[in-house]
């Protein structure tokens, strides 16, 4: 399985992310997270992987996680439900998200990242 990285394109974090990558001359498929969000198994797979808490898959600090009143909703949430609500919506999810065969990586940190694909 290619690298993929869930983006958005007016994301200043994911710019970073992207410019890192190619810096770095790691290869990538690039999908614009809100266009075509990650698919529930996708995610499932992806919250594995990156081992992290659901909770964390979310963009916290995003229009969709306040208007859809997350922060009262999550926690009583299943994680079945969790997945079907990101897997709607790519902006409730943090971005970007790479997704690799073995690796997720949630967010941009740069020594995170250094460590996890050189």
């Amino acid at each position: 399985m290619p690298l993929t990285i869930y983006q958005y394109p007016n994301c200043s974090t994911c710019k970073q992310a992207l410019a890192w990558l190619t810096a770095n001359k790691i290869a990538f498929t690039s999908i614009d997270i809100v266009k075509e969000p990650p698919s529930k198994a996708t995610l499932e797979a992806a919250q594995k992987l990156a081992e992290v808490p659901i909770k964390k898959l979310f963009n916290i600090a995003g229009a969709s996680y306040r208007d859809g009143d997350f922060k009262t909703k999550l926690p009583t949430m299943t994680e079945a439900q969790a997945l079907t609500a990101l897997a709607k919506d790519g902006k409730l999810i943090k971005r970007p998200l790479v997704v690799g065969a073995k690796i997720a990586l949630v967010g941009f940190d740069e020594k995170a990242w250094a460590k996890a694909l050189r």
